[in-house]
């Protein structure tokens, strides 16, 4: 069941900061995210991740496993990281780039973002986009799970949009994916809160779409889909149908970043320090792997 993919034949690349798997059984693509030096988008696994989603809808979803062709039907994001699914932008870097004021360094790394969401959000093969999040997912990493068409977390689960706490708000998708799935009203009143949420709690709100118990999530992943495959057709071309009626476009979200990075590069010295701070808690989720010099430069 659990096929070793041969990507590289259509990347000609070995992936650095994800992992793949084919299950054959349904044709599910799994993506694994493993950033280094901290548990957030890096340029390295943005530049990846979106590698590997334009060489699957550039296939119409088909990929090469044991020699033979077959059909990917689903697609998910998920982590290799224990007790964190994304941590989001790479504050460090946006630091940097505010403090120096780089306004085109700090947008290409934006727009690298928005291109990610868009391409899991708008795949154009006949592929269901799901995320699976067990444990924390904020800012662009609670992003990025909006984004799949089915998004399925365990129950321990934890998911925010902190970038209030430093004066900014979320601007790769929070508010276009959230005012499509709960309203305009309770999405604003979620980037503004800045709180923690619990899986629990967005699964109520209608943000999460399966809470599964803890350790448990790959199992409520293929139990959601052994009862949907047989209507996969008719549930992807109704995912489509919802788009058209609530449509939201790739320049949307590009105006949005724009927004975003301009509001970024007004940032006190005030809000940096509390920006660093983050940062640092970043970086305690791994530890020691953190370069030295790194951690000299938000010190």
């Amino acid at each position: 069941m659990n096929a070793v993919v041969e990507f590289q034949q259509y990347s000609h690349a070995s992936f650095e900061q994800i992992r793949t798997r084919f299950d054959e059984e349904f044709g599910v693509m799994w993506s694994f995210m493993r950033p280094e030096p901290r548990p957030c988008f890096t340029h390295t696994a943005l530049q990846e991740l979106l590698m590997y989603q334009h060489n699957l809808e550039s296939m119409k979803g088909r990929v090469v496993t044991n020699g033979m062709l077959k059909q990917a039907n689903y697609m998910v994001l998920a982590s290799d990281l224990p007790g964190v699914f994304n941590l989001g932008g790479d504050l460090f870097i946006f630091n940097k780039a505010i403090q120096q004021q780089d306004r085109s360094g700090l947008l290409s790394y934006a727009k690298m973002c928005i291109d990610n969401v868009w391409t899991y959000y708008n795949m154009q093969a006949p592929i269901t986009t799901i995320s699976l999040v067990q444990g924390q997912a904020m800012g662009g990493g609670f992003e990025s799970a909006l984004s799949a068409h089915v998004m399925i977390a365990e129950k321990s689960a934890l998911m925010g949009l902190p970038e209030v706490l430093f004066n900014l708000f979320p601007g790769m998708g929070a508010l276009s994916f959230l005012s499509r799935k709960i309203g305009m009203r309770a999405a604003e009143a979620m980037v503004r809160s800045g709180r923690v949420y619990t899986a629990t709690e967005l699964y109520e709100m209608g943000v999460v779409d399966v809470l599964a118990e803890d350790g448990q999530g790959e199992k409520a992943l293929y139990d959601w889909i052994r009862k949907n495959h047989r209507s996969l057709n008719s549930f992807q071309a109704i995912q489509r149908a919802k788009q058209r009626v609530n449509p939201l476009t790739v320049e949307e979200l590009y105006e949005i970043t724009e927004i975003w990075v301009d509001a970024a590069l007004r940032l006190s010295e005030r809000d940096l320090k509390i920006m660093e701070r983050l940062v640092r808690a970043q970086n305690r989720k791994v530890g020691p792997k953190i370069p030295a010099e790194a951690e000299q430069a938000i010190a």
